[in-house]
């Protein structure tokens, strides 16, 4: 009997550490593919001993692969596990092996925009923008080593699960927990979204609703002031206190609509883009034409 093969830890772990250069190849006609043999080969070397097989192994994975970058993780797990039967005698084909990967493929795709791109990430960068902002360094120093710490590990750890589990995963991607993981994602992600709105989409109404004259004592007398420091610091508390900067009120725009509703302005301007992406209007276009729109808006001193 020959000897059986087995992929130790090492092995998996340049699988891993390859797996991260899974679209570095990436291809309108195949997409991944590159990548994906490319992740494989410290596997296929230990497995096949031969040029053929070798050659024939490769062939095989250079088929279409098409996934959600992080989520192909627990494919190329069940890959291995595959191969490695394979390998020992297994009557494993190709036709097996790149179905299990196409099954996969698909329902995995949907879990990771969800779970990484509209929720580990936006809570992330609003945390490191929000430092970043008032003058901390370490905001994006965190946003770097805390993205890279959860991708890394949850490439290694879901790899070592499809792994351990082998074909018998390809059996849990038709129930029921795949799919509250996407809802309970998208959820919370679009939930994130909507808060950050308000923060990062700023659109401010310049035009003139009211300059209403205010009565002494309700305002700044910046003639009754001390010269120099002190006079700073006399306005300084003044404006604490409650005191307007000058004697006229001004009401804008602008200021109306946030006693309504504070951000209003850039929550519909997320809704229209919104609907113009449903109605298949080019990304490209909205972009420019928020452009055009915001510079002809401020040239007319309406923003």
């Amino acid at each position: 009997m020959a000897e059986q093969i087995h992929l130790t830890k090492s092995d998996r772990l340049h699988v891993w550490w390859r797996s991260t250069f899974l679209q570095g190849s990436w291809n309108y006609e195949r997409m991944q593919n590159g990548g994906w043999a490319y992740t494989l080969v410290p596997a296929l070397k230990k497995l096949y001993k031969t040029k053929e097989d070798r050659s024939a192994a490769l062939k095989r994975h250079l088929e279409f692969f098409n996934t959600h970058p992080y989520l192909a993780s627990p494919v190329i797990g069940v890959t291995l596990a595959l191969e490695e039967e394979r390998a020992n005698g297994a009557p494993i084909d190709d036709v097996t092996i790149q179905g299990v990967k196409v099954g996969m493929m698909g329902p995995l795709a949907g879990v990771g925009d969800p779970v990484f791109w509209y929720t580990v990430r936006p809570i992330l960068g609003a945390l490191a923008a929000t430092m970043a902002i008032s003058g901390n360094i370490l905001g994006p120093i965190i946003f770097f080593v805390v993205w890279n710490l959860i991708r890394m590990l949850f490439l290694w750890y879901t790899q070592e699960f499809g792994y351990r589990a082998g074909s018998r995963i390809a059996d849990d991607m038709s129930g029921s927990l795949l799919g509250d993981v996407t809802k309970g994602a998208s959820i919370l992600g679009m939930f994130i979204l909507g808060a950050l709105v308000e923060r990062w989409v700023s659109v401010k109404w310049t035009p003139v609703v009211s300059n209403i004259k205010q009565q002494a004592g309700t305002y700044i007398d910046w003639n009754k002031l001390p010269s120099g420091a002190k006079g700073i610091q006399k306005a300084l508390e003044q404006q604490q206190a409650g005191l307007s900067l000058t004697h006229y009120k001004q009401t804008t725009l602008q200021s109306n609509l946030d006693s309504l509703i504070p951000g209003l302005t850039g929550l519909l301007i997320t809704f229209l883009c919104m609907w113009l992406l449903k109605k298949k209007v080019s990304p490209i276009v909205i972009i420019l034409g928020l452009f055009v729109v915001g510079i002809l808006c401020r040239v007319a001193n309406i923003m």
